[in-house]
């Protein structure tokens, strides 16, 4: 194991990249790497620098009204780190937009940001040019960067990013100095999104000293050093990412492979080449990571074995992430011959988190070590912990399992929303932090265990992303067909949760499988619908349960799901994977999954 390298800096991005490049181990020592490209850590610098100064000549004076804020529309790639630590050097920050944002919702997450500055992917500019009339960011400042080869089709002119720098501050092989800009830890650096119950995603403020301790925090925990490699095939504009893959490597002055994005053909020979050490993941690509070497290899374990566990250039040791089934990590840690596989609960806000270690509970994501972090019941009252019978099933389940809370004066690392104040105060009320997860704590040797059980009926959880069920079901409410629509998280056998639909049709309207699927695949390729927001589930109902305040119940539609033993006579249709059209979900359909659900060692979640 190696040991961490050690810099002498405050805790802001920028002073960090300053160390680094001016170390004499660190600075001629590669630091990212995508297929044949490599940065070192001086390259960075210097990127870095180019990206601030023609940020500055963009943007400054930056005053009330004009600030200094930056988007992007960016898959993974050298530029978008640059323009992380290019708005460090500046003191202005960045915002991370989700790349599948589509129509309206993109164009009010750019709006809602005051950017004034938005660098696109290139094969993403159809959708901006899509809602270009409705962006408050001006023309000449929405910049392209071309894809690798030098781009597919014309572009507005002087929209090339790359070709705009270097005519405005200098080719890249020019070393400039850093801005004369003092910026203060404590500073708004990166804004990331995640999903609100209502309206438009959330943005998550992220100050230079959280980034900084983050990335001390798990570098920390998991014991890399200078010669470990992560790898980014996550989106760099989302927190998993960025927190647990890019600045646990930058800290200990370590290494970064980095994918445009994930591919699960491309995982494996990407760990070879790179000698990747540790990767952050989430649940469901560490299924399809499997599927595609079981496909490969025809299931042969001796092969896999050959080519992948034993191979020379392994040099896996260690997956950090959160939504991974038991047997998929148990099948994970054997076929690379991993050391350990770590399961942390955590969010963008960052206000609690665990790590599981070895040797924690199986399926859990660790222990709590902060005594503020309760399971509290709609009462606020705090939950039992769990009881198991014999067969390791909880007893007590309903008492057990309630929202994930921290009950304490001060919110953590969590820095509030982005110009949200509504939703700073409902997230953090009465001294109380509202994760707005569902667990169950688990008591052994003296020790508290977190169990994650998904999602409040208000969001849903798929792909390890988090996304508001209220804005799946207004965009399916627009349907000419639908009088009114529920979406809520159901069960998955992989990890996190499926996407299910109860919809209550118009007088006379007589559902259309393949009408509606075609639709929902409008609304992603037209839309404002993300591709994950596609529903699995739909389930036709002549009428909804509602509260006394006239709102739909949907925890009762949760809590039977897709269950064909609860809803014999339901009418309930799926698209299994692949599918180009709805379906009608049979019993014996029901009973596969079932023997899915088992295999996985998750049938509890269908029987709850």
């Amino acid at each position: 194991m190696s040991e961490p390298l050690q810099f002498a800096a405050p805790f802001a991005l920028g002073a960090q990249l300053e160390a680094r490049a001016a170390h004499e181990v660190c600075g001629p020592k590669v630091f990212l790497m995508q297929d044949d490209r490599t940065w070192t850590y001086r390259q960075l610098r210097n990127e870095a620098l180019r990206v601030a100064h023609f940020l500055r000549r963009r943007l400054e004076p930056t005053r009330d009204g004009a600030p200094g804020h930056v988007a992007m529309l960016l898959e993974n790639h050298f530029e978008l780190v640059a323009l992380l630590f290019g708005c460090a050097y500046s003191g202005y920050t960045l915002f991370g937009i989700n790349t599948g944002l589509r129509g309206e919702t993109l164009a009010g997450v750019v709006n809602q940001s005051l950017a004034r500055v938005l660098i696109v992917d290139e094969h993403l500019l159809p959708e901006v040019e899509r809602v270009r009339s409705l962006l408050a960011v001006p023309s000449e400042n929405i910049l392209v960067l071309r894809a690798a080869g030098g781009g597919r089709a014309a572009l507005p002119a002087g929209s090339d990013w790359i070709t705009a720098m270097e005519e405005e501050v200098g080719p890249a092989a020019v070393a400039l100095q850093p801005p004369a800009v003092e910026v203060d830890p404590s500073s708004n650096l990166m804004v990331i999104y995640t999903s609100g119950t209502t309206g438009l995603p959330k943005g998550i403020n992220n100050n230079h000293m959280k980034l900084c301790a983050v990335g001390f925090g798990v570098s920390s925990n998991l014991g890399i050093g200078q010669d470990d490699v992560g790898y980014a095939c996550m989106p760099l504009f989302h927190s998993n990412s960025i927190f647990i893959g890019m600045m646990p490597a930058f800290w200990v002055g370590g290494a970064l492979g980095i994918n445009e994005r994930f591919s699960a053909s491309k995982f494996t020979p990407d760990v070879l080449r790179y000698g990747v050490t540790y990767w952050n993941y989430v649940g469901e690509p560490v299924h399809y990571v499997l599927a595609a070497l079981e496909k490969q290899f025809g299931g042969d374990e001796e092969e896999i074995a050959a080519q992948v566990t034993r191979h020379p250039q392994n040099r896996f040791r260690y997956a950090v992430g959160n939504g991974a089934a038991p047997p998929d990590i148990d099948r994970f840690m054997k076929w690379f011959g991993l050391e350990d596989m770590f399961e942390i609960y955590g969010s963008t806000e960052a206000a609690i988190s665990t790590f599981r270690r070895k040797g924690d509970p199986r399926g859990s994501v660790g222990e709590i070590t902060d005594p503020a972090v309760k399971i509290l019941n709609e009462l606020g009252a705090e939950c039992p912990p769990a009881e198991l019978d014999g067969d390791g099933k909880i007893r007590n389940y309903h008492e057990a399992v309630g929202e994930i809370c921290r009950v304490a004066p001060d919110t953590s690392l969590f820095q509030g929303y982005f110009d949200n104040p509504d939703a700073d105060s409902s997230k953090y009320r009465d001294g109380v932090y509202h994760s707005g997860d569902l667990g169950h704590v688990l008591e052994r040797d003296g020790k508290r265990f977190l169990y994650f059980d998904g999602r409040t009926d208000d969001w849903i959880r798929k792909d390890g992303e988090n996304f508001s069920a209220l804005q799946v079901a207004r965009l399916l409410q627009e349907h000419p067909d639908v009088d009114l629509a529920a979406a809520y998280g159901v069960p998955c056998a992989v990890s996190d949760e499926l996407v299910m639909a109860a919809l209550k049709l118009r007088r006379g309207a007589v559902f259309d499988a393949q009408g509606f699927f075609d639709y929902c695949e409008r609304q992603i390729t037209g839309g404002s619908m993300d591709r994950k927001w596609f529903p699995d589930f739909i389930r036709i109902v002549e009428e909804f349960e509602y509260t006394n305040t006239a709102k739909i119940l949907v925890r009762n539609l949760k809590q039977v799901h897709f269950c064909r033993r609860r809803l014999p006579g339901a009418s309930i249709l799926w698209r299994p994977r692949g599918a180009t059209t709805y379906i009608p979900f049979t019993a014996a359909d029901y009973d596969g999954l079932r023997a899915a659900f088992a295999k996985a060692e998750r049938l509890e979640l269908l029987d709850r």
